[in-house]
């Protein structure tokens, strides 16, 4: 006979001693032999098998010891076999068991297969088993059956199977039948009150409490049970489908993979995802998670307006957006002349596909998801019907996903085009749901202006010093090589052909080149370029075609242009690498520190990127929504922006013997000691001052940087050299406070006291301008910490 016993059997601890005994079956057998059934087919029957039951008293008094399952395993298969029916072998999942140490030993022939099929190393386990759950459901098994206290604490066990024939799982759930079972309590066994019951309906947790009211062993149990099981790998799937997509993590794609070929038994099945775009007529990669698309195959995008797809693809699924099977990838290439659809599949290995097109926006996009295998008629017009349940399932999911993807559209149109701060949002939705709920009862209802009042701003910049002369002359530079490249072709044309025009058009060329280098004026280039277009150009057309060696020359020339804008671009491109890598570098080291800056105060913050870096800062208690503002924060964001000032001149100072162009950077900060207020302004959605005593800021931040100090031609705002603008001397008290403590940590050296020219309605400017001491080897993860400024500005 054979006997599935669970290795759990001895870690587990129970209430019951188990014993198997066949007593009820031994007593329906009995209720046969009398009389009154003489006429029953079963009656002669019975009175044998109450003969063998009497030769073997073991079968009805119990045994604990599972080796007399072996010994009587002709007299077990003959008693059970009323309850495992011939007709049923083939049909039914069923074994006899024994009920809490799933230990089995009597299978009907489906089971057997499913079991070797298995393979040697499987072991019959439960899924879902927890030692303390089983303890408690034996309890209440006692309960009920001993003191006719009824506990529905009963959940399904699920059996997890794999199939060696398919490579993949099956699932199962397991139904018990303790009809063949009775519980008797034991001498140590505590009789249970109703008290006991109540409190043990309130500590079911409590696994001491119930190990004190039921001891281990202190029932026997005697008898066995019936375990059928079900295959609900279908259903598992479903489940675990749901659950996968609920959670949408990195590996979600590769999960789903795995659900659905359990669910179709297709051992290498593939999964892909990829978006249609219905605006652009392509499709591409979903930009939430990676979709590991087979129609992409590895592409970024396929462009379906090409001859891609077969017209009943593009009919059925883009138009109709109705499922499209290929059950044999051999025949599909027959029918459409080996199209690009077919290639890609064929090189992939797949053989049969499904594709099937979700709807995932209003503006006509599609989730198409790929269900394929590498073998044909794997998948087919039969079985995808399997999919009507899972198919809604996908479509929650792709809405989901369609909405995530718009809102990291949103996000990065937010972040980079019309962002709206974290510190001012609050107001923003406060107005918005204002506006929503008086418009409905009020056509004429209107957005409240938002407006912050009494706050401080705070100005900083870190300009790339001389950016414009160093803009012109790259441009000055590459005018230079490009119209010597056009002299240098003329001069082999002149030894080819001795055309006069060749002579008259290099002089022509060449005085355009003596005027550059002499001095470039605006609109020089455009003359330029439109010269050459216009008259040197078809010369070039002409000439090539005359020898190869000019053909070569006019070919080296038009190689050093740029492809898009027809010019040579080379010194201009690195001259833009530079400023970008400054200004990218710098952008992303203030935005990374002002997490932390926000977590000393809530405050307004943004910033601006020109040929360098440019932001601007108010805090105040209006921006909070609490009254919880203090003088300390702004001196200690005071603080918090001059040693952000420094770190950035240490990271501009780093990079300029890595980037193309040597560009250094001037930093300025401009103090603002009074209290000012900020109004979003609607039709340039920012922030800007209100009031007219507060545009005297706005103006003196748009020009600060080209003042000079009083009395000279130099400009306040110097590389190496942090300027610091103020108007009133206490404001200057403050920063040399703040400058001392920098100078402590070596960060900051000599300070300067300068006084400014005057501006366009602006006077009386003063100056701290302070060197900066550049770190040997600065690292941006090894700056000033916040606990630091935090007890600077206590001290």
């Amino acid at each position: 006979m054979k006997i599935l016993e669970s290795s759990l059997i001895n870690e587990v601890e129970l209430p019951l001693q188990l014993y198997i005994s066949f007593r009820k079956v031994f007593n329906v057998f009995e209720k046969y032999t009398n009389i009154e059934y003489k006429q029953h087919p079963f009656h002669s029957s019975a009175l044998e098998m109450v003969k063998l039951f009497e030769q073997h008293p073991e079968l009805i008094d119990g045994f604990s010891d599972y080796s007399l399952l072996h010994k009587y395993e002709y007299e077990i298969n003959l008693l059970l076999e009323p309850l495992f029916p011939e007709p049923l072998q083939l049909n039914e999942i069923k074994a006899a068991s024994i009920p809490f140490s799933f230990t089995s030993f009597k299978f009907t022939d489906r089971f057997k297969n499913i079991l070797s099929n298995a393979g040697d190393d499987y072991e019959f386990t439960v899924r879902n088993f927890e030692g303390e759950s089983m303890y408690v459901l034996a309890c209440t098994f006692i309960l009920s059956f001993v003191y006719g206290y009824n506990i529905d604490i009963k959940r399904p066990f699920y059996f997890d199977i794999p199939d060696k024939n398919t490579g993949t799982m099956k699932y199962y759930r397991a139904a018990f039948n303790g009809d063949f079972s009775d519980i008797i309590p034991t001498e140590n066994a505590p009789k249970i009150t109703k008290e006991d019951f109540r409190e043990l309906l309130n500590n079911f947790d409590n696994i001491d409490l119930w190990k004190e009211k039921f001891p281990v062993n202190s029932y026997i149990f005697k008898g066995f049970g019936i375990i059928n099981l079900f295959d609900v790998t279908s259903e598992e799937m479903l489940s675990s489908i749901k659950a996968n997509l609920l959670a949408s993590d990195d590996n979600l794609i590769f999960k789903l993979q795995n659900n659905l070929r359990d669910f179709y038994a297709i051992k290498n099945l593939k999964l892909g995802y990829s978006i249609f775009d219905n605006l652009n007529d392509k499709i591409c990669e979903t930009i939430v998670n990676k979709s590991n698309s087979i129609i992409l195959n590895n592409k970024e995008e396929i462009n379906c307006s090409s001859n891609y797809f077969c017209e009943g693809i593009m009919q059925k699924v883009f138009v109709d957006h109705e499922t499209f099977v290929i059950s044999d990838i051999e025949e599909y290439g027959k029918s459409t002349d080996k199209n690009l659809f077919y290639q890609n599949l064929y090189n992939s290995g797949i053989q049969s596909i499904i594709l099937i097109p979700i709807k995932a926006t209003k503006s006509g996009d599609l989730a198409l998801l790929e269900i394929a295998s590498p073998k044909a008629y794997d998948l087919n017009s039969v079985n995808i019907n399997k999919l009507k349940d899972i198919i809604p399932v996908f479509e929650a999911a792709v809405k989901r996903t369609s909405e995530e993807r718009q809102n990291v559209l949103e996000a990065t149109i937010q972040e980079n085009y019309t962002a709206i701060h974290n510190s001012v949002k609050w107001r923003f939705y406060e107005a918005a749901e204002k506006y929503h709920i008086e418009s409905q009862t009020n056509d004429n209802a209107k957005l409240d202006e938002i407006v912050f009042k009494d706050v401080y701003p705070l100005f900083g910049q870190s300009d790339i010093k001389g950016s414009s002369d160093a803009r012109n002359t790259a441009i000055k530079e590459d005018l230079v090589t490009q119209l010597t490249l056009a002299i240098s072709v003329l001069k082999d044309a002149c030894k080819t052909e001795k055309l006069p025009i060749y002579n008259e058009l290099m002089y022509r060329v060449s005085s355009y080149l003596k005027e550059v280098k002499a001095d470039l004026n605006a609109g020089d280039e455009i003359n330029i370029v439109d010269f050459l277009q216009r008259e040197i150009y078809p010369v070039f057309n002409h000439i090539k075609d005359i020898n190869a060696d000019l053909s070569k020359k006019v070919s080296i020339y038009m190689n050093r242009l740029d492809t898009d804008l027809n010019v040579v671009y080379e010194k201009r491109k690195d001259y833009e690498k530079s400023v970008n890598l400054i200004n990218e570098k710098l952008s992303k080291y203030i935005d990374n520190k002002q997490k932390d800056a926000q977590k000393m105060y809530p405050h307004y913050f943004e910033r601006y990127k020109t040929d360098g870096v440019e932001f601007n800062m108010y805090i105040g208690e209006s921006i909070t929504k609490k009254n919880s503002f203090d003088s300390i924060y702004l001196y200690n964001l005071r603080l918090w922006q001059l040693q952000t000032m420094c770190e950035m001149e240490n990271i501009a100072y780093a990079l300029a013997g890595t980037m193309p162009h040597n560009l250094r950077v001037a930093s300025l900060v401009l103090v603002h000691s009074n209290p000012m207020a900020i109004k979003f302004r609607m039709d340039e959605k920012q922030f800007d001052v209100d009031g007219a005593y507060n545009i005297r800021y706005e103006i003196i931040k748009k020009r600060i940087d080209k003042a000079n100090i009083k009395g000279t031609q130099e400009r306040i705002t110097q590389p190496g050299k942090i300027a610091i603008i103020y108007s009133q001397d206490k404001d200057a008290l403050e920063y040399i406070k703040y400058i001392n403590f920098l100078q402590s940590r070596k960060q900051l050296g000599k300070i300067e006291f300068l006084e400014l020219e005057d501006l366009q309605g602006v006077s009386g400017l003063k100056s701290l301008r302070v060197e900066v001491i550049y770190q040997k080897d600065f690292d941006e993860k090894k700056t000033i910490t916040l606990n630091d400024l935090l007890k600077e500005i206590e001290a």
